[in-house]
This record gives structure tokens, sequence and C-alpha cells, in this order.
């Protein structure tokens, strides 16, 4: 069998055809949709060049588990480091400061190869667009080095055993077989799973292992391996020229590209035009920088608007591979020399500190931010992003109950964080000492009686409406309720941009139909009038949604010195997203008599809803209200006090 020393130029170009894939892909260039595969491929050479290492040095006695890892920080760390310190120092300039406390969290997950981890927590109906996200392709790197971790071990375990032959083969093929059969199920159960994490990317890796302990094990033709090369390379063209971002992945179908990966090495041609030609082997030396340097090009053309502009995209690829180019010559390849000529002890001990202090620095611009850089007119703007009632994330989060204000309860608000924005408002009705607020609710929670989260985690959303049915009883006794949350976003197929449910009653109902809809109707009319049986219900018409962060857009701006743009929503357009939800109130307010706060006439004239006022963000984000325009909404919550019963004390 080969060593590791052993270079193969073919390897080096298939590397190539894997970067460029990415590459053009990120960029939006039309005929390669199905780049994303690229990653895919980079898995399988990943498999075959660790175990190759692993298993020669376990052959010859000489294996040894710290200078394998000591190995892989001295390839991948160094120009990791340089990139994200690179991003961060232009985040100091250009980015606010929630944007910069993300990327200094990002920045640390990378560096301590948890990135993937991170951006699977992330990942969700609220999560922040991937175009917002400078490090979001460092998720590779870190699956990558957790197979690094735990591959030895296995490799060691398995050789302590006596499985050395074709057992050893065996196990890895049921692993591989396993590890494929998850990402088969959970694509279509958790797909951001499935995207993310090891367990779900492990066999890529050992499709490559595989390749490593069946090469040369069967004589072929020159002929044959031509062949092989020939498929190969068309399953990796089929996928990157034939898939889209539209399929879930990986699935059953990333089988496609694996498998031409794994015979195009099988296939060991160092003779191809196809990978051993001078510009592949240019790409695939320097394809590990230009990987890292790609994906921040890419957002910087996001950040700045020209993302569309084929002039931007030709000079964002040219700048990708002169980065990419610049960083192998002047950051990998001087590190790696110079770390290699230092003891082992020392090597790891530099590369340990380095890592450790730069992700420090990440950690302190995660915690600060640092908006006092900021000068003052995009300080003021930027303010609004924080301007939310402190306890607001532990109590969507918790999803108990909290209790705002002093004195006896005078008002109960249910819902999401689309009810959470409206505690100002609502409290500003009650003179200070002389009542308070009751809220129960969740972040991104449908509050409907039998209502059940179509996403893994969601068994929190499902125990609050469950609660809700059966304690609501138990609430105080003639105390209003107030009924408030994004309903739209999880009734309106086309505002979750097509999207499965987010919620659902019935286990066959579980896409988007007139069925569907119609037991939401049903579900959520019926809840009302229980609820109504024994109070005053509320049900409050939804704020405008805007889908653009407006503090950050309009900090932007003045940031860039641009014209800040005019942020809005028109009232056509409001209605037309509303207008089931708004229906379904209308029909629970004739049925039962659960009254109708309407707050749109505060936030719109008759034609738009702006973002902004005054020259300040209406909005703390894309669609929640900062407290200081909830409080411009406390004349439509007085209702809910004119006539209120005697308040119970809680």
């Amino acid at each position: 069998m080969r060593t590791e020393r052993e270079f193969r130029a073919d390897i080096n170009g298939l590397r190539a055809w894997a970067v460029l894939a990415v590459v053009l892909y990120h960029f939006g260039v039309t005929p390669f949709s199905g780049g994303f595969a690229g990653v895919d491929v980079f898995f399988v050479i990943s498999g075959y060049l660790m175990c190759g290492i692993i298993l020669g040095s376990l052959e010859r006695g000489k294996f040894s588990l710290w200078s394998f890892y000591l190995a892989r920080g001295r390839r991948i760390w160094p120009a990791l480091i340089v990139l994200c310190l690179a991003v961060l120092v232009f985040g100091w300039f250009f980015l606010m400061p929630e944007e910069y406390q993300r990327l200094g969290k990002h920045a640390r997950e990378s560096l301590l190869f948890a990135s993937n981890i991170e951006y699977f927590g992330e990942a969700g109906y609220f999560d922040v667009a991937s175009q917002q996200k400078w490090l979001l392709h460092t998720w590779s790197l870190s699956v990558e080095w957790q197979f690094y971790l735990v591959f030895p071990l296995l490799l060691m375990l398995l050789y302590r055993l006596g499985l050395r032959g074709t057992g050893l083969t065996l196990c890895l093929a049921v692993l591989l077989l396993v590890s494929y059969l998850l990402t088969g199920w959970r694509s279509q159960v958790n797909p951001d799973e499935a995207f993310y994490l090891l367990h779900t990317r492990a066999w890529e890796m050992l499709a490559g292992a595989l390749v490593y302990r069946l090469q040369g094990r069967v004589q072929l033709a020159p002929a044959s391996l031509r062949l092989l090369e020939t498929v190969g390379l068309a399953l990796i063209l089929l996928s990157v020229l034939g898939f889209d971002k539209r399929m879930l992945w990986p699935g059953w179908l990333a089988g496609i590209p694996v498998l031409g990966a794994a015979l195009l090495i099988l296939a060991q041609r160092q003779d191809s035009l196809w990978t051993c030609s001078r510009p592949m082997q240019w790409l695939g030396t320097s394809s590990y920088s230009i990987y890292l340097w790609h994906w921040p090009v890419v957002v910087g053309l996001a950040y700045f608007g020209v993302q569309d502009s084929a002039l931007w995209i030709a000079a964002g690829i040219a700048l990708s591979l002169l980065l990419g180019q610049l960083s192998y010559l002047w950051v990998e390849t001087p590190a790696r020399r110079g770390l290699s000529r230092l003891s082992s002890a020392r090597a790891a001990t530099l590369l340990i500190l380095v890592v450790v202090v730069f992700a420090v620095l990440a950690q302190q611009v995660r915690r600060h931010g640092f908006p006092d850089r900021l000068p003052e007119a995009v300080a003021r703007v930027e303010a609004v992003h924080a301007d939310k009632h402190p306890r607001s994330r532990d109590c969507l989060d918790e999803g108990g109950e909290c209790l705002y204000g002093q004195g006896p309860v005078r008002a109960i608000l249910m819902g999401d964080s689309h009810a959470d924005h409206l505690l100002a408002g609502l409290l500003e009705n009650i003179p200070e000492g002389q009542g308070s607020v009751s809220f129960r609710g969740m972040a991104a929670c449908l509050i409907t009686f039998d209502a059940r989260f179509n996403q893994a985690g969601g068994e929190r959303c499902d125990q609050m409406s469950q609660w809700l049915k059966e304690n609501h009883r138990s609430l105080p006794a003639g105390v209003p309720l107030v009924l408030a949350g994004a309903y739209s976003r999880y009734t309106n197929s086309s505002e979750i941009s097509n999207r499965e449910v987010l919620f659902y009653f019935d286990e066959q109902l579980r896409t988007f139909s007139a069925e569907y809809f119609q037991t939401f109707r049903e579900r959520y009319v019926a809840m009302v009038c229980e609820l109504a049986r024994e109070r005053p219900v509320y049900q409050v018409r939804a704020t405008p949604i805007l889908n653009q962060d407006v503090p950050q857009i309009m900090g932007r701006a003045l940031l860039l010195g641009q014209p800040v743009p005019e942020l809005s929503l028109s009232l056509k357009r409001y209605r037309e997203q509303h207008a089931l939800m708004q229906a379904w109130q209308d029909e629970a307010a004739q049925r039962c008599g659960a009254r109708i706060i309407d707050p749109l006439p505060l936030l719109c004239d008759d034609q738009e809803c702006p973002g902004a006022r005054d020259g300040l963000p209406l909005y703390r984000d894309s669609n929640h209200l900062s407290q200081r325009s909830s409080r411009m909404l406390a004349p439509v919550f007085a209702e809910v006090f004119a006539n209120e019963q005697q308040a119970v004390a809680p």
C-alpha cells in the first residue's frame, strides 16, 4: 500500500475540481447549481488520506496519536487563524455591534472546531441569513477535525482487537452503512442535523477510507482504470451541474458524488489530463486556502449589495483565487515548515497558545461588540437593537410565568416573541405599583391547543400548548387574556419560503393544504372560544413583518456614508400576508365575543407601514418592535383595562 509520504497528483487535481465547484456555486454561477457537492468530495479525499496515514504508521509500528493531531493542527490552524483575524479586523470597521458580536462567536467556534455544532444550534426558521455569516463555511473544517479526533482511536482499537485485514475493512463498511442510513433518515426528519453533524457526514470520509483498504487488491488494465476515472468524474459533474439547493442534502443522492470521488481515487491515474494538468495542480495545491477565503468574499459582495453584478462576481472569484494563493505561499507553507522544524512539544505549545489567544480575542468581540467605535449617529440607530425588556430572553426561553410590574395581575399575555414585544404597550396603561402583567410564552412557538412542532427540539412548544389546554381554568379568575403572536408566519406558506409546516395538529396533515388550513382554523377558533368562557379575551392583529433588519440596514448605510434607504411594507402586502389569520380572528370574535385589538393605525399610514420614524427604527430587528415603539401602542391596549373585573393578586 502507499504511504502518506507519496504525492498523488490525481487526488490533488480532484481537490481542484471540488474547490472549483464550491466556489462557483457560492458565487451563484448558474451552471454550477449543485456545486455544494464539492464539500462531499473533500470529505472522501480526507477519509482516504487519513486512513492511509494512520494505517501506514500502524503497520510499521510507528503511529503516534500526538504526532497525528499535531500534523493536522499544523495543516489547518495557521491559515484559519489568519482568516479569522482578517474578518475580525474588517468587522471592526464595517460591522454593527450585533453583527460583530455574532462574528466573534463564530470566529471562536471556528478556531475551536465546533462551528458545525454552533451553526446547527442556530439553524431554524428565525435564523440569520447564511450570507450574513462570514465564517459559515468553517462548519466543514469542524466536521473533519472531529473525524480526525475519533478515527485514529477507532483504527487503533480495531488493531488491538486483531482486526487488520478483511475484518477491519468489514467494520469500516458497516460503519459507513450505518452513517449513510442515518443520513437518509435524518435528512427527512431534521435536515440541519444531517447537514452539519459528524454522525451523518462520517460515511463520506469512511468511503475514502474504504477506497484505501480496497486499493491495490484488484489489478485492473489501463483501459479499465480510464473507465473508472471517466465514470467517477461523470458522477461528480452530474451532481455539480444537475443538483440544486432545493434538494435535501446530504440525503440518499449524496452517494452519487461520493461514489464518483471514490472511483476517481481508485483509478489512480497519475497522467490524466482531467486531474494532472498544470491548472488543476495549481488549484489543488492552494485549494484549502481558496476554500477558506472565498466565502468571506461572497459575504462581502452581499454586504456591499453587489452580489448580483456579473462584473463583481468575476472580480470576487479572481480575488478568492488570489487570496488563496497568497495564503498558501505566505501563511500555509511557511507556518507548516516553521512548525515542523520545532520539537513536537514546542510546536504544539506554540499552536495552542496562538489559538487560545485568538479565541479569547474572539470571545471579547462576542461579549462586547465594541459599540463605542461607531459614530454617534450610527450608535443611536444601533442602540435600538438592544431596546427590549432585559427579561425577555429568559422568559421566552423558559416558557413559564413571568410577572412584569408590581401588584395584582391585571392582564395575562400569551404567545410567542410577537406577544412579548407588546409588553411595554400593555404596561404603559398600568400606573407604577398598581398592577402587573402575567406573561406566558415561548419564542417561535404557536400557542394553540394540541399544536405540535414539526421539527426536532420542539417538545417545549408542545408542552406550552398542552399546559394552556389543561390549566387555563386555573389562571387568575376574570383577568383579561391577550393573545398575540406571529400567527401568519405559521400559516402563510409563501411567507415561510414554501417550507413544510412548522406546526401541525394531525399526523396526516404535515404539509400546506386546504385540509391543513381548515384544521388549523377549527383548532384556533375552538381554543379562543374555550378561553372566552371564563374571561375577556383579546386577539391582537399582527404587527408588520419587514423581513429586513431595520437597525442593521440603517446603521450600515450611515456607517458607509450612503443614503439611508426607506424601509417599509406596503399596506396591500400586509393585508395579503395576514388575510387568513385575520379571518380566523374575526370568526372567533363573532362566535364567542373575543375582541380584536388592531395596532395597525398607529404603525402604518394609508399606504405604507414604515420601518423607521423620525430617524429611528421602529423595529429592533426585522419584525420585533422596540420597547419605544411598543409604548406607542399604549392607546390601543387601554381597552383591556377599561372594563376589567376586580384584579386578582398572584
